[in-house]
């Protein structure tokens, strides 16, 4: 999961509510999540309890998000996806 603003030169801005965002991706099963190195400290200041099982990886430029993602691993950066059944649409 990655939160942020990304300006037009590819600069990360710091967003609010990392909490409630940090809490969503853990209920989605997200073990990974890029937040702006500015919002440090609002991590920081989240229950350790809560941030337990979750890495978090801060960045200052869009290039840092990618090169990490692109890059080739050996183990997967997330859990499995949770996708929905496909549905036949309303009529």
């Amino acid at each position: 999961a990655m939160t942020g603003e990304i300006t037009l030169r590819g600069a990360v801005l710091p967003v609010g509510g990392i909490k409630e965002k940090m809490l969503a991706a853990r209920r989605a099963g997200i073990r990974e999540i890029f937040v702006p190195g500015r919002n440090r400290k609002d991590v920081e200041e989240i229950d350790a309890s809560l941030r337990e099982g979750i890495s978090f990886h801060y960045v200052d430029e869009v290039g840092e998000v990618l090169h990490a993602v692109l890059e080739p691993s050996a183990e997967p950066m997330m859990g499995q996806a949770r996708t929905m059944p496909a549905s036949a649409p309303p009529l």
